[in-house]
């Protein structure tokens, strides 16, 4: 796992990457520029409107990374949340799968820090490079690279959720494994807390999209997490319909117990 410090002077400026730059470096990189991009907009669009702010981040940051991956891989197909879907992804070699903002909501409240920008690339089935960048952390975590040991997990574990919508499920699976729950804004944050060793578990059954988990997945793998759905089948990505519901990512030695937990809450899985 890499880490980026973004109050580092930047070795590029924004949106300019050169084309000798491996996958998972330019994952990085663009995850990173994307951030800066989001926190300059936070300064000049304000909170005053957090509509306002929600939607220019939205498009600012899509424009960004689809420039970027036209300009240094123009052969690569991509799937954007914001972007139209284009069916000619599903017969790519390459496909990037990005959330140019993930966490809207938590982006346009003053003082929070809980969201995150999604770069993943797919390629033969695989997801083969991935980076979440948390901006307002000064954050950027990478697939890439020698990964560091990663703390023990802790006893009692604890689960990250959604602090505005987390299901029924996570609490049932927290009771059964003695676990504690810590409410946390976007997916990517929440992984983020996961592969960070702030957290042990991530469990999401409320619905999700391939852009919401790619690069998490990416990055979690990368670091010897557990990824799976809940019923422990494996996470496919760049499927014709890209609703991908949802997730697990866990410490690996957490994950026969945690699968039990489930299917014990919901034994339809």
């Amino acid at each position: 796992m890499n880490t980026d410090d973004t109050r580092r002077p930047a070795t590029v400026p924004v949106d300019i990457a050169t084309d000798e730059l491996d996958d998972d470096v330019l994952a990085r990189r663009l995850a990173t520029d994307a951030g800066k991009l989001l926190l300059r907009i936070r300064e000049e669009v304000g909170f005053a409107a957090p509509a306002t702010l929600r939607d220019a981040g939205d498009a600012r940051s899509h424009q960004l990374l689809i420039r970027a991956l036209t300009r240094h891989r123009p052969q690569d197909a991509v799937l954007s949340e914001e972007g139209v879907d284009d069916p000619a992804r599903l017969s790519a070699e390459r496909v990037w799968i990005v959330d140019p903002l993930d966490g809207t909501r938590e982006f346009a409240e003053p003082g929070r820090t809980d969201w995150a920008v999604h770069v993943a690339l797919w390629r033969a089935g695989e997801l083969i490079a991935g980076a979440v960048a948390l901006p307002a952390l000064n954050v950027t975590l990478s697939g890439g690279g020698d990964q560091p040991t990663r703390p023990a997990a802790a006893r009692p574990p604890r689960i990250v959720a959604s602090r505005t919508r987390a299901p029924r499920l996570v609490g049932e699976v927290a009771e059964a494994l003695g676990a504690s729950v810590v409410p946390m804004g976007s997916a990517g944050a929440k992984a983020a807390a996961v592969i960070r060793g702030q957290a042990e578990i991530y469990l999401h059954a409320g619905g999700q999209y391939e852009w919401d988990s790619a690069a998490p997945v990416a990055v979690a793998r990368a670091t010897g997490l557990h990824t799976s759905r809940l019923d422990g089948t494996p996470l496919r990505y760049n499927q014709p319909d890209p609703s991908l519901p949802d997730l697990v990512i866990c410490d690996a030695t957490l994950a026969p117990a945690v699968l039990a937990a489930i299917r014990a809450a919901d034994p339809r899985r």
